[in-house]
């Protein structure tokens, strides 16, 4: 029989799933504070009521925006995705590059090459040979990753 909390495994769970708001402190929405169903830690559920707030009760973009926590200008971004995508167009995105675009595949046969051919290097030297190279401006963290990648993938195929 487990002793956990409901809330502190609901918790768990948004936090997994990259829903949880960081900060649910700031919806001062009269439902959320007076409500259990409506649970200012689900972001999904805070800009899901506060688009409806707006669009179907007819209330301020100001004032919406106030009570939920929220910018105008991400009020616009969770309309746009909505309408766009539905619920999951109110799922947060990962920022950034979603994989390592630089390191193209002959860039990492060059890195290796340099590697085999001089010994172990440094990733900031690796990092410099790529720029003479290539011309690609790469972060040295980043090779790391590429070559720790390439190193995993190897292994898989040997095993396989």
């Amino acid at each position: 029989m487990s002793t956990r909390n409901p809330a502190d495994a609901k918790n768990q769970t948004l936090r997994e799933q990259g829903t949880l708001n960081p900060h649910p402190e700031t919806v001062r929405d009269p439902l959320f504070l007076e409500n259990d169903f409506f649970d200012p830690r689900d972001l999904i559920q805070v800009k899901y009521e506060m688009l409806r707030r707006v669009q179907i009760e007819g209330q301020s973009i100001q004032g919406t925006v106030q009570d939920f926590g929220f910018s105008r200008p991400s009020f616009y971004k969770a309309q746009d995705a909505f309408g766009k995508e539905g619920l999951p167009g109110l799922l947060p995105r990962r920022r950034g590059p979603q994989r390592a675009h630089k390191l193209t595949e002959e860039i990492m046969e060059f890195i290796e090459q340099t590697l085999r051919e001089e010994g172990p290097l440094r990733a900031t030297a690796l990092a410099r040979r790529v720029e003479e190279q290539f011309g690609v401006l790469v972060h040295p963290r980043s090779i790391e990753r590429g070559l720790t990648r390439r190193k995993k993938k190897r292994q898989e195929a040997e095993r396989a």
